[in-house]
């Protein structure tokens, strides 16, 4: 869901990867649809990378998108990133109670809430079938353990070691022409 979102220093918004170049990256904004190139000097961050530190573990972005979409009722966020730092730090801890108060700043949770409104704006937070992904990933990874599990009919080797032998063979020949050719132009 989040594959291919990216967010980049010195520029507000989110962009999509559209292409690669020699020089960098070509991207799109979600919010104007401009396409841009972004070269490998720029500091890019993908939205599936980022986590947010807890006192426990870190949280991927994505399952903090969920919740805040669960708890919203797959509407906007009600505080906004232009809302007073307080209210900013409550509706974070409503959603991530555990979050590290040290290394989570209000900036931070600002570009959180940003990211997911410009995503939903977007019809990109779609849970239900990022959820139906993920489980045909897991079959199919099960099915391809498994094959791998079986005992795979082993092939004969001989032909290998007569292809050597040929090669060998020929390589054997290649300096016997040439000093063949040798003393044939010596005789001339």
């Amino acid at each position: 869901m989040l594959k291919d979102i990216l967010s980049i220093s010195g520029h507000s918004g989110l962009f999509k990867l559209i292409a690669q170049s020699s020089k960098g990256i070509i991207v799109e904004s979600l919010e104007t649809h401009q396409k841009m190139p972004v070269y490998f000097t720029s500091k890019v961050s993908a939205l599936e990378d980022i986590a947010i530190f807890t006192e426990d573990e870190e949280v991927p972005l994505e399952q903090i998108f969920e919740k805040i979409y669960k708890m919203e009722n797959k509407q906007q966020t009600t505080v906004t990133s232009k809302s007073s730092n307080d209210e900013i730090k409550e509706y974070f801890s409503d959603i991530l109670p555990a979050y590290d108060k040290e290394r989570v700043y209000v900036s931070d949770m600002k570009k959180v809430l940003k990211w997911y409104n410009i995503l939903l704006e977007q019809n990109m937070l779609n849970f239900d079938a990022a959820k139906k992904e993920a489980e045909k990933k897991e079959s199919k990874k099960a099915e391809k353990s498994e094959e791998k599990s079986e005992p795979k009919e082993t092939k004969a080797k001989a032909p290998a070691k007569k292809a050597a032998k040929s090669t060998a063979e020929k390589a054997e020949a290649k300096p016997k022409k040439t000093a063949a050719k040798k003393a044939a132009k010596k005789d001339e």
